[in-house]
């Protein structure tokens, strides 16, 4: 080594210094004391039948005198996950048994309200500590006995059918029974056995041997028709004596609690808490919610999109080594000869390039759709890069839906950059209008679908309904933030030099050839879509199982790679597909790039049609039809016009390269 060298080396190790692992703002661990109060918040009612989802309250169950609405994010604010304190209270390592919540009389239409809501499988969601509750069950492999599965459902259902009764005329009588009855079992160990735990997560707070970690929140639901002796007082609660139980979670004979539409009727709500040490480490406590059942498909999934992937990089290597670098080569020699019929006969891309550049129809609806497509790209990019290092965790609930928002906010400078450039590029005089375009275009249609979905969700009394504020707060987000952003770099584009191409433009057109029929616009857009969702629609099925079942998907790391690969088979499709028309003399590439790419959002909303029809198993209303798929249409759209931007930024500079290539006189 030189001395140079190892003066680096030391003054290196002279800036390093030791370092204390941290923990992120608000995901840090919360201790507690013995005997320490624990709050349960109660949240929404959802259900795997319907796309609307309701707060716990609107349905008449035992309420806290003042109910209190939880301090929310803003992705939690859109999606309508709105948490309430309640009256389950619970003293952490503290068992308790059959506490009474209240004890309410109903009449017939709020028993057939509950009625409703167990027909369609409305299950409650409930919060402690950030972990949401969950039932668990355990499944045994036929093969392998000896192992267990354990995977969970959120949540616990409102009812349940009971059983049938089939008369003499063959009609059929169903009937359900409520869950009046919950039993917590909450998970926790001492922090003096959980490993690495750094006192900076606490602050200045110190810790001892008597703070313990929640690791774990099960219910067991029941329904049992309480019984109890004399006359009921209400002020008995939470230590009413009912008969119908018999101490430290055990039960007297009963009967369930029937839900009874046509008389109504008084039922008594209870719950048990139940504390259980665990080795469960506190970093560990998702596990149960994120475990995968069979991480081989995914993989599967992987080998199959990089097998597509390299078939494609193959045709696009072969273009550019074999056939792309003979048809120059001739063409130039041509050129530098002295058999100019020779030339005058040849046929192909190559005599395009006195049209190659020429600007297409509605050349500035073209710059703001890429430049909003290179918008999208960037967001998306950034957000699948948070997730995947762990930033954007389903435990920091609504990060995902914030960081959307924000991010699609602030790359607003890179659409104004690039519809500033290539609006330059085309010749565009109206500079504010191209770049006012580009700041609304997208989101206001966004806006007019979401105005009316929010409608129609707010029409029925869904929670899932985005209130007033959070929509202004929204509007004034894009006003303040996106807006100047897109200016800005609108700004930046135009001071930047012009970009330059290789072809000078012809001023009358070269007419196109009739093209064949495997060469006509709408086969090749849905052959351009069609590869690249064949590498991605494994997990696009996970990812529309996780919504639909309302469980958390987690997989950013196989959607990250997944993702690559998409825009990567895209724009090689793209690149191939226009090459072939240009051979055919067809120099209308502008937009048939855009459309070729874009078209993989058809073909989103096909599967995403498909796969809503085969995974219902009910008759499904038509508002919840007309919600998921205008959803579904919105995410369509916006994947389209990401899309489209990769499939037009290929193949401009894929003919970039080769017009570069050719000596033109």
């Amino acid at each position: 080594w030189s001395r140079m060298d190892f003066r680096w080396l030391v003054l290196l190790f002279c800036l390093v210094s030791p370092v204390e692992p941290f923990y992120l703002p608000g995901v840090s661990p919360r201790t507690f004391k013995d005997g320490e109060s624990v709050n349960i918040k109660v949240q929404t009612l959802f259900s795997s039948e319907s796309q609307l989802q309701f707060d716990y309250y609107q349905l008449p169950f035992c309420k806290p005198k003042k109910i209190v609405d939880l301090p929310e994010n803003l992705g939690e604010a859109v999606a309508g996950e709105k948490a309430h304190n309640s009256l389950f209270k619970a003293k952490m390592k503290v068992n308790e048994y059959c506490k009474t919540v209240c004890r309410k009389d109903y009449t017939p239409a709020q028993m057939e309200e509950f009625q409703d809501f167990s027909i369609l499988d409305y299950r409650v969601n409930m919060r402690l500590d950030n972990l949401p509750v969950a039932e668990i069950a355990k499944f045994y492999y036929e093969d392998r006995p000896e192992e267990t599965l354990e995977t969970y459902n959120l949540g616990f259902p409102v009812g349940s059918k009971l059983h049938e009764e089939v008369h003499t005329d063959e009609a059929v009588t169903e009937h359900y029974v409520l869950n009046n009855h919950l039993r917590f079992k909450i998970l926790y160990h001492s922090i003096s056995k959980e490993k690495g735990f750094n006192q900076m997560a606490q602050g200045s707070k110190t810790l001892d041997g008597q703070d313990n970690l929640i690791v774990g929140f099960h219910v067991h639901p029941y329904s049992i028709a309480h019984t109890y002796q004399g006359e009921w007082k209400e002020s008995c609660a939470p230590n009413c004596p009912l008969t119908s139980c018999l101490g430290d979670g055990m039960f007297a004979e009963h009967s369930p609690q029937k839900i009874e539409p046509s008389k109504g009727g008084a039922v008594i709500w209870t719950y048990d808490i139940v504390w259980e040490e665990s080795e469960i480490m506190w970093a560990s406590r998702w596990d149960v919610y994120l475990r995968m059942t069979d991480d081989r498909i995914h993989w599967f999934s992987i080998i199959n999109s990089f097998v597509i992937l390299l078939f494609l990089a193959g045709i696009v290597g072969m273009i550019f080594s074999r056939v792309l670098r003979n048809d120059l080569s001739r063409y130039n020699d041509e050129l530098e000869g002295t058999d100019a019929t020779a030339l005058r006969e040849e046929s192909g891309w190559k005599l395009l390039h006195g049209d190659i550049f020429r600007a297409p129809p509605n050349s500035t609806l073209l710059s703001v759709y890429v430049a909003t497509g290179v918008q999208l790209l960037i967001m998306a990019f950034i957000t699948l890069v948070l997730a995947a290092l762990g930033f954007l965790s389903p435990s920091h609930r609504g990060s995902l839906l914030t960081a959307v928002i924000v991010l699609f906010m602030l790359t607003g400078v890179g659409a104004g950059y690039v519809a500033a450039r290539l609006s330059k590029l085309l010749q565009e005089e109206d500079k504010v209008r191209v770049t006012y375009l580009t700041a609304t275009v997208f989101p206001l249609v966004c806006a007019l679908a979401f105005l009316l979905l929010n409608t129609l969700i707010w029409a029925q009394g869904s929670s899932g309904a985005v209130p007033f504020g959070t929509l202004i707060a929204i509007i004034l987000l894009w006003f303040c933030l996106s807006l100047p952003l897109v200016f800005l770099g609108a700004y930046l584009g135009y001071r930047a030099e012009a970009l330059t191409v290789p072809c000078r433009t012809n001023p009358i057109p070269r007419e196109i050839p009739q093209q064949l029929w495997y060469l006509r616009s709408l086969i090749s857009i849905l052959v351009g879509g069609l590869l690249p969702f064949g590498a991605v629609f494994v997990e696009m099925f996970f990812i529309l199982s996780s919504i639909w079942q309302h469980r958390f998907y987690y997989l950013f790391g196989f959607l990250f790679l997944v993702f690559l690969v998409l825009i990567a088979s895209s724009a090689m499709i793209c690149m191939i597909l226009c090459y072939l028309h240009l051979c055919a003399e067809d120099y209308r590439w502008w937009w048939r790039s855009m459309f070729t790419g874009g078209s993989i959002g058809l073909y989103l909303l096909a599967y995403g049609a498909y796969h809503y029809f085969a995974r219902t198993h009910k008759a499904i209303d038509v508002l919840s039809s007309i919600i998921y798929f205008g959803y579904l249409g919105l995410v369509s759209y916006a994947f389209a016009v990401m899309m489209a931007a990769v499939g037009f930024l290929s193949c401009f500079f894929f003919i970039v390269k080769i017009y570069s290539s050719v000596k033109i006189d």
